[in-house]
């Protein structure tokens, strides 16, 4: 089984480098097109020479887009990761995605009222329809007084 690791790890970074290619906006890319850089990575793939030069000198490697640091190089800082409750945008979406549910809530509570209340009428409707057919199948004579609820 040790015998295969090696041919294993050479496609594992044959793929990675192969994909990282492929997710990599043209503007990141450097050298070289976008479709040099496949065709290279595939044909040189076997021998590592494709996928190491794609990870060495065609991609741009640098701060990204929010303008953290991916990890701290030379003289570079490492960025801080804030606590969910220390991070100010995190609490204003949290206000932002209450509000909504909020007024959900109410509206809710609203209906809820109502639905017991229609509950209750129906509930009486019912006890009174049990009493009438109760009255029928005993006959006049033997009719129970009616239940109050």
């Amino acid at each position: 089984m040790l015998r295969y690791l090696p041919f294993l790890l050479v496609l594992a970074l044959w793929i990675y480098a192969f994909i990282d290619c492929l997710n990599t906006p043209e503007s990141q890319v450097r050298g070289l097109p976008k479709v040099v850089w496949v065709i290279i990575i595939l044909l040189f793939g076997e021998v590592l020479v494709g996928p190491v030069a794609w990870l060495a000198a065609g991609k741009v490697r640098g701060p990204r887009p929010d303008g953290s640091a991916p990890f701290a190089g030379r003289g570079g800082r490492r960025t801080q990761w804030v606590a969910p409750d220390d991070n100010p945008e995190f609490l204003k979406s949290l206000k932002d995605e209450s509000a909504p549910a909020k007024d959900a809530a109410d509206a809710k509570g609203a209906e809820s009222a109502e639905d017991s209340a229609r509950l209750k009428d129906w509930e009486a409707d019912l006890r009174r329809r049990e009493e009438e057919l109760r009255r029928k199948e005993n006959g006049p004579e033997d009719t129970p007084p009616p239940a109050k609820g």
